[in-house]
Parts: C-alpha cells; structure tokens; sequence
C-alpha cells in the first residue's frame, strides 16, 4: 500500500494569513512561482525538502510542526466525534474526516471544541436534570471544557518531554549538592537555607484533608504524616518547583490553547509535578537504569525510592532527543471505567469522549489486585501493543479513610517490547495470541467482539428478532 504523501497546504495557508503576506509575496520569499504555492496550499503539489527547509529559515519555524503526528491525533479525535450516534444519519467515512484536517486544521480544532462544549453542556443539562427531579437547590452550572482535558492536550503536543524543566531539576541537583546525601534531609535544608522555608511534619488530622499545605506569610511547608518517603521527597521537589522556577512555570502556563484560569493553575501543578519527578529520578541516571534493567518498574522505584505509578510517569517522559527511551503509551482508570490520566508515545489512540475497549488489559487489572499483568494486543488497524498494567493503591489515613484504587496501564509498540523485562518468554510473533482490541465500540470494525456495548459507526444496528447473536450488538449475518 502506497503511503499517502503529507499534505501541508493548510498549515502554510494559515502561516501566510498570520504574517499578512498575498501569495505572490510569500513566494517571493521562498523563491518560487505563486502559482506553486497555489497549488501547495491547496494539497495539488507537494513540498520540496528544499521548500520546507527556506519557510523555517525565513518564518523561524521549528519544522516539527510539519510532522504528522500531530494531523493523526486530530484526526483520531475527530474520528470519535462523529462516532456519536448525533452523526449516524450522514454517512461520514474516515476518509471525509481525513480530508477535513488536510484541508483546514483551525476548521477541524473548531469542531472538536465544539463538541467540547456540547459534551460539556450535555453533562450539565443531565446535572440540572437530575437536581429538579430530586427537589435540591439549584446553583450555577459551569458549562466549558474541563481544564484537565486542556493540559492533557498540551502534554501530549509536547510529547510530554520540557526540556527547561529537565535543565532546572539538574541545576537543583548542583546548587542543592544532593549528590550523596538522603534526599529529604537535603531538599529540606536547601529550602530553608534558600528559600528561608521550613518544613515540618503535621498529624492527619490538622492537615485538614490535604498532604502538602504551603504557607507563604509564614514560609512554613507541611507534609502529612501518611505521606511515605518517596512522596515526601515529591512533594518537597514540588514545592521547589513552584517556590524556583516562576517564571517557566508561568511561560508554560501562557500556553494560547489553555483559555481558563483553572487549565493555567492546572497546568503549573501538572509541570511541577513534572519537575519533581525529574529530580526524583535525574534524566540521564534514570534512563540509563532503566535501560540496563530492561524497564523493570518496581526495581526502578526500590531504587529511586519512587512509586510504581511515578516510576510509569517518568518512563513516558524519556524523550530527549538522540536520548530517548522506549516510546510509551499510559492510560489510567478508575474502577468505573473513568480516564483520568492519558498520554500515547506509542500511536496507540486513547478514547477522549467515551469508555475504553473493555478487553484492554487495564481493565482486567481490576480483578488480580497488585499483580503484573501483560497482554499483547492487536488494533482493527493491524498495529500491535505490548501492554503492562497493574491496579493502585492509595492510603490518606487510618482505619476510617477511603481507600482509592486505580488501574495504571503502560504500553508500546510490539517492536520494543523485547526490551521490557516483562516480555520474556512470550512469542511476539504469534500475532493469533494477541487480544483483539478497539478504541471505542463505535470505532471498532470488529462487529462480532462478544464484548461490543454500542453498534459500530460502520455498522447501523439491525435487529432480527428471530436471532439472538453471542451480544446484542454483534453482527449475525451470514459472511
């Protein structure tokens, strides 16, 4: 099959309006014919190397902007946007939706926030629904897009790697003269010789709820007493984070596709976090053991003293150009089905709008409590995954606290999956082994999955009353 040659017409279209230049100009600039740019900007040629390379010479551009990862996730998320049962009746293909972001991405970026708002308002309608029918106060109802959608967008476009938040954790590690010495003892003394703070260990029960309760007035720092070492640790590299690094904290909170104060709040405590973990776990150091161990999580976390989901975290962020690890997909669920953490090195798509294929191995981390489990999957696209899920579990508290429990999966592509500890033994190859799963239902071709909940997009619903197949929506025709 002939892979079909990227077309960029859109994004130059869009760079020549930004900088006010007619096509004529603009080709004068890059030194060709504006009946060549005409047709570039309209998909009809192709862009030379040589093209590409003098419009980042003379418009600055990073030519990573050109890569079309960024053009398959849009057109992964619109794909589940007009898998919703509103758009059965007009026949959409994913070739339609292919053409639209080839077309015009600011035109394709409108749409999924517009299904944003409406997902949103259609929540909030349900909300209002519920406390009428059930006599309650009435309050105002926020209708927009949930801040953490918008970081996790923003993570993903910068493949979750920030390199002046890697450059700060190093220099923590010099000024601070961490080398050597127990972790805590040290950030605790450079924070109070540094930053005149002082950090004291509180009961549970004056923690009011919270593990980590910053007081600027009287530059106090407290930690709970349920917090373990390891995240004693975090959460002294975050408050450094926050306390050091304002300004680039700030500057990537100014991000334009953050439009809330509460995604830009959001944002400066994902990337404190972020710095955190890079001074739990230094880039080079880290790397360098999880390559000599074959990514083995829990030998990497009795190591760095960090926790296995910290440790899957700062696996997904090794991509440091000409120093990157293994390219990994995470996703983490509640025992719902709720998404509450995503990121994808790996290709894989993740559902934004709607549950999860239930035969994804997360999932079945529910039922064996703390185990490893692996699984080898295939997607209805032919790519196959090596996945590594386990549950978690969280402890605030004595006897009468809740007990919080996720599923964290980390995964890649079945090409670096001999490089993980957790592969040995088990045929790659053998493609007939591997689990058959989708992103979606209403995604997913496979119409005869006994664990299909929705009907396939590809697939309208017909119902036979006089067969019953092996689900309600798995196809019973004759092939």
């Amino acid at each position: 099959m002939v892979k079909e040659a990227p077309r960029f017409g859109s994004r130059i279209r869009a760079l020549r309006r930004r900088e006010g230049l007619s096509q004529a100009r603009m080709a004068e600039r890059l030194r060709i014919s504006p009946s060549y740019l005409n047709l570039i900007e309209h998909n009809q040629r192709p862009m030379s190397a040589l093209v590409l390379l003098r419009l980042a010479q003379e418009f600055q551009l990073d030519l990573k902007v050109f890569a079309g990862g960024e053009d398959e996730r849009l057109v992964a998320d619109l794909l589940e946007v007009f898998g919703d049962s509103i758009f059965d009746r007009l026949g959409l293909t994913p070739a339609d939706v292919r053409d639209q972001v080839a077309h015009s991405q600011l035109v394709s970026r409108a749409l999924l926030n517009l299904y944003h708002a409406y997902q949103a308002a259609r929540s909030s309608a349900e909300v209002l629904s519920e406390r009428l029918s059930e006599g309650q106060e009435l309050k105002g109802i926020e209708i927009s897009r949930l801040p953490s959608e918008e970081v996790s967008d923003l993570i993903q476009r910068q493949m979750n790697y920030f390199p002046d938040l890697e450059e700060g954790a190093e220099r923590l590690w010099s000024e601070a003269r961490l080398e050597g010495k127990d972790l805590f003892q040290a950030l605790v003394e450079y924070l109070e010789r540094a930053q005149g703070v002082r950090v004291r260990i509180e009961k549970v029960g004056s923690m009011r709820g919270a593990v980590r309760r910053f007081d600027p007035g009287r530059r106090e720092l407290l930690l709970s007493e349920v917090l373990r070492r390891g995240s004693r640790n975090f959460q002294l590299a975050h408050q450094v984070g926050l306390l050091t690094l304002p300004d680039i904290l700030d500057r990537l909170a100014s991000d334009p596709h953050l439009v809330s104060d509460a995604a830009r709040s959001l944002c400066r405590v994902a990337m404190a976090n972020y710095f955190a973990a890079a001074v739990l776990m230094p880039y080079e150091r880290f790397l360098k053991a999880a390559q000599e161990e074959r990514y083995d999580i829990d030998l990497l976390g009795h190591r760095f003293r960090t926790s296995f989901e910290q440790v899957c975290h700062r696996l997904t962020t090794l991509r440091r150009p000409r120093a990157d690890g293994v390219p990994f997909h995470l996703v983490r669920v509640d025992i719902a089905g709720n998404i509450s953490k995503r990121f994808s090195a790996s290709g894989i798509r993740i559902a934004r709008f709607s549950g999860a294929c239930p035969l994804w191995n997360v999932h079945a981390a529910f039922l064996t409590p703390g185990m490893i489990r692996v699984q080898l999957s295939q997607m209805p696209d032919g790519t196959t995954y090596f996945d590594v899920a386990r549950t978690l579990h969280q402890e605030r508290g004595g006897y009468h606290a809740p007990r919080t429990v996720h599923a964290i999966d980390i995964g890649c592509p079945t090409q670096f999956a001999g490089e993980l500890v957790y592969s040995a033994g088990m045929d790659l190859s053998n493609l007939a082994a591997a689990v058959p799963v989708g992103v979606t239902c209403r995604l997913c071709e496979r119409t005869r999955c006994e664990q299909r909940a929705f009907p396939a997009i590809q697939s309208p619903l017909r119902v036979d009353e006089n067969i019953r197949g092996v689900s309600f929506y798995a196809s019973t025709s004759v092939e």
